[in-house]
């Protein structure tokens, strides 16, 4: 394989050769299709799909989330992404830039939130100098727990008007890149709305809460290498190392590679990692037929 090759098959699973999705079912199907994808590009470039480069069908002067707020085709790909939500077909996570939503299908969703979630997602978290939460985000968790779903701008008006909206985002940030809560809903007129995630996907935590860490990850990697059609094992690493262990990771690629579920394969002279290709069983040739002759 060539990497121009590899290119084009990329574009072609990430929608990006022309092909956009426009309906809820396109989009379901495109996120069931590639794993996960970020919403924007992220500068420095990440390998992963975006949903707005899906909506658009290309990957030509595609906006950052710095700008989307001014790019029309931003705000349509963002209420197609919102219905998703709401429909609890896929989910929001806070893994890589809090403005930049990482979206996840129901189905792949359970594997992150083993990686990432609390064990005991009902337990409230505490803050302390050795806790990853403010006293901001312990109250702000209670909140939304006791009056969830809840917008922010009514969160504000709860907490007193001493807490900033600033303030409000570092404290939803904690809380989001943890999965205790998550974005379930997009008004205009009051921003977004938040819930616990416990809550608004129980069968998900469930299922999350179940699965050990081994299991998830071998689970992740699959397909994600299944989504960039092959990848270098040093940048599979640097991908996964932004929520877990790169030592899990190399001994996650290992276990599969030893379970013949990755193979390598050589693009323009470089060895990368791939799902291994099944076998094609080819039917044995049919045994030549005797022709017995009758003599007259």
């Amino acid at each position: 394989m060539t990497d121009l090759e590899l290119q084009q098959l990329r574009r072609e699973k990430w929608r990006l050769d022309g092909k956009p999705i426009r309906t809820i079912e396109q989009a379901r199907a495109f996120l069931e299709e590639v794993g996960f994808c970020l919403m924007y590009p992220k500068r420095p470039a990440l390998l992963v799909p975006t949903f707005i480069g899906a909506f658009v069908g290309s990957e030509d002067r595609l906006p950052g989330w710095q700008h989307a707020f001014k790019d029309p085709r931003a705000a349509e790909a963002t209420e197609l992404m919102v219905r998703l939500l709401r429909e609890r077909t896929a989910f929001e996570a806070n893994l890589f830039d809090e403005n930049n939503g990482f979206l996840v299908p129901a189905s792949v969703f359970p594997y992150f939130y083993a990686l990432i979630g609390e064990r005991n997602p009902k337990q409230a978290p505490k803050a302390g100098s050795r806790s990853p939460y403010s006293a901001l985000a312990c109250d702000a968790f209670e909140l939304i727990r006791r009056d969830g779903p809840i917008s922010k701008q009514k969160m504000q008006e709860v907490l007193g008007g001493s807490v900033s909206f600033p303030a409000l985002d570092s404290a939803l940030g904690e809380l989001w890149s943890k999965l205790r809560i998550t974005r379930v809903d997009y008004k205009a007129s009051e921003g977004s709305v938040w819930d616990v995630l416990y809550r608004w996907a129980p069968d998900a935590v469930k299922e999350g809460v179940g699965l050990s860490v081994q299991e998830a990850l071998t689970a992740l990697l699959s397909k994600y290498i299944d989504c960039v059609i092959a990848i270098g094992q040093a940048d599979l690493e640097i991908f996964f190392g932004n929520f877990i262990a790169r030592s899990k990771v190399k001994d996650a690629v290992n276990a599969l590679l030893a379970a013949r579920e990755l193979s390598f394969v050589h693009v323009s002279g470089q060895s990368m990692l791939q799902i291994t290709p099944e076998k094609v069983v080819t039917a044995p040739a049919p045994e030549p037929r005797h022709v017995t002759r009758t003599r007259k």
